[in-house]
């Protein structure tokens, strides 16, 4: 059974946390890229309303055919409660060739559960496992007993 990690990380948190689940399982991967850019206090405050405002963004070609893969586990950061307009964008894209699927994200305090509800919505899947890492979790070091729990949670509902 094959999985693929795909995430989109304005950061490099988001993407620390795809690396775990990558680098523990050796699944396949694939960042997703925004092309607009996103850096600094203005990018800051453009993509929260991006986010708000449900924008789709404009993204780099998608390498790994989601098809092919039997679980999609999908990475967002939360931005004002919402998901990144990135993952917006694949979701809408790919939808039709995702089979399964499972989220994470990461946040400053709040909006995960909010967000996963939408992805779901939008893929029009149920997921078989979310993962919600907060700034607090990095910070205390509770992030790496979350992500360990979220892959055998992957892992049960897979087999």
């Amino acid at each position: 059974m094959a999985n693929l990690v795909v995430f989109y990380s304005r950061k490099g948190t988001t993407r620390n946390i795809a690396e775990m689940i990558i680098n523990k399982e050796n699944w396949d991967f694939e960042e997703i890229i925004d092309t607009k850019k996103r850096s600094g206090f203005i990018g800051f405050l453009k993509s929260g309303k991006d986010a708000t405002l449900k924008k789709l963004a404009k993204i780099k070609e998608i390498q790994k055919d989601p098809e092919l893969y039997d679980l999609i586990i999908m990475g967002t950061p939360i931005w004002n409660k919402r998901m990144t307009p990135a993952i917006r964008t694949y979701i809408t894209e790919k939808k039709s060739k995702i089979k399964q699927v499972a989220f994470f994200c990461t946040e400053g305090g709040s909006g995960g559960l909010r967000s996963f509800e939408s992805m779901a919505q939008l893929c029009e899947k149920t997921p078989i496992s979310t993962l919600e890492i907060t700034k607090k979790d990095i910070k205390n070091g509770d992030h790496t007993d979350k992500v360990t729990k979220f892959i055998q949670e992957i892992k049960m509902e897979k087999k």
